[in-house]
Parts: structure tokens; sequence; C-alpha cells
């Protein structure tokens, strides 16, 4: 028996009618609430487990989403690898056009040197040649030789013509020979032009010529007179001795001694020509310029 029942029989029992009702009035209400209270717990489990199923699903969500950032996350570092290594690429193409650009610059640089010097090269040559068509008749007649000599252009003339033994003074078909130089020599501009005197090693010690420093010194200076006297300007030619310190061969034997007995006019090498001459005339005027004092 429920217990609202057991009460309906007490009261219709034991209590008088108007108790009854009040009492049946109660249990109809409590009867009430209780259904009340019972739909409430209903809904409110409803409301629960919609609450559970929405945090589950959003739980499910949740988790995908952490998947998918994870993934993204991956792909990031991915694609940051990616633009790293194509940074890195793009840092030694620089690299490369650099030093691409530059082994241009110093091969155009080397061309335009090499072609400079070719063109100094030639111009030697062309002069060399020039100087062959010039002394042609002397030559041929042998009276002289045109050489290279050391990288120098030089006309060599022996002394055996030129001068007697152990004297600086010009004879007579050595005066002639001399004319004719200077006036090839005066004919030939802008140029410069140094008498060498060499000797054969036979020693000479006298008043005049101590050495063979002084004979083949002042043969040298009576060349550089004639050659002013045949039309050479005077600051376009000088002297140096060598004595018998530069023989082009052995002194063992008369031959060489004569071969060595000789003067040696050289043209004068245009340094203006040569590479890197205006940085050596820069840096020989910094080095001139005055001190000034503290």
């Amino acid at each position: 028996m429920t217990p609202f029942a057991a009460l309906f029989l007490l009261t219709t029992a034991c209590v008088p009618q108007k108790k009854y009702d009040a009492l049946q009035a109660q249990l109809t209400a409590a009867q009430a609430d209780a259904a009340t209270a019972h739909a409430d717990v209903a809904t409110r489990d409803a409301k629960v487990q919609s609450l559970q199923d929405a945090l589950t699903a959003e739980t499910a969500a949740a988790a995908q989403l952490g998947d998918q950032i994870t993934a993204t996350q991956a792909d990031l570092r991915s694609r940051q690898a990616q633009v790293d290594g194509l940074t890195a690429e793009k840092a030694a193409l620089l690299t490369d056009k650099s030093k691409l650009k530059a082994t241009v610059e110093e091969t155009t640089a080397a061309l335009k040197e090499l072609q400079s010097r070719k063109a100094q090269a030639e111009a030697r040559v062309a002069q060399y040649r020039d100087l062959l068509a010039r002394f042609k008749a002397l030559i041929d007649a042998g009276r002289l030789k045109v050489k290279i000599a050391d990288g120098r252009m030089v006309v060599e003339l022996a002394t055996d013509v030129l001068f007697d033994s152990g004297k600086a003074d010009l004879s007579k078909a050595g005066h002639a020979a001399i004319a004719d130089v200077g006036a090839v020599l005066a004919a030939i501009p802008d140029r410069k032009f140094q008498v060498e005197g060499h000797t054969d090693n036979d020693p000479i010690k006298t008043a005049q010529f101590p050495s063979n420093w002084e004979l083949a010194s002042a043969r040298a200076i009576t060349v550089v007179r004639a050659l002013v006297d045949a039309g050479v300007k005077p600051d376009r030619v000088s002297a140096a001795s060598y004595g018998e310190f530069h023989p082009i061969v052995a002194n063992s034997t008369p031959a060489g001694k004569s071969a060595n007995r000789r003067i040696e006019i050289t043209v004068v090498a245009d340094l203006s020509q040569l590479p890197g001459f205006e940085e050596l005339q820069q840096l020989g005027e910094k080095d001139q310029a005055p001190v000034t004092a503290p």
C-alpha cells in the first residue's frame, strides 16, 4: 500500500469529513508537486544529457581541431623549410651572380690589359722594324748591327772601327760611321738614346785611363758628342760605361775580345707606355710631396 492510500484510510476512519477534504486536497497538491518534481527531474536529466552530448561533440570537434592544428603546424614547418631553402638558394644565386659579375669584370679588365699589351708589343715590333729599315744601308755595309738585348733595341758598333787600341778619340772612319748613325737617330722623333761603352777584359792602367771603366766612359762620351754634332739634340742622348763587366761572349779568344769591345746605342724605353705607369707616377708624386712641420 502506498503512503497516500494508508493516509486515505486513516482519515476516513478517524477524522470528520472536513478534515478528510483538507487532507485530500493536500494529497492532490502533493501528487501534483511530485508530478511536477518528476517532470523537472526528467527535464533536468534531458538537459544534462543534452549538455553531455554537446560536450562530447565539442570534445570531438576540439580533438579534430587539434589534429588540424597539428597538421597545419607540420605544414607550416614544411613550408618554412621550403622558404628557408629558397632563401638560401636565392642567396647562393646572388653570391654566384656577384662572383660571376666580378669574374666578368676581371675578365674584361684582363682582356683590356691584354689588348693594351698586345698593342704595345705590336708598337715595339713596328719600332724595331722601323729601326732596321732606317739602318738597312749601314747594316748591309757591315758597319753596324741592330739587335734586341735585354728587351731593348740596340745599335751596336765595333770599337775597333771607331777607336785605336787604348784610345778614346774617333778615327777618321769612326767619325764617318757616327755621322751616318747620328743622321738616322736625329730623324727618329720623340725618342731618347743612351750610348754605352764596353771593353774586353784586358786591363789598362794609364794616367788618362786608370781602368777600363774610364776608357769605356771616355769612348761613350766621345760618341755622344759626335752624335750631337751630327744633329741629335743634346737632351735626347746620354752616356754610360760598363767597362769590361758586360761581355756578350767569352773573352777567351781574340775574336771574343774583339766582339766585346763595342759601342752600343740603346733606344731608351718609354716608361709611360708600361702597365702601371700612372700608378707609379702618382706614387712618386706622393713621395716627393713636401713634408710640413707639425
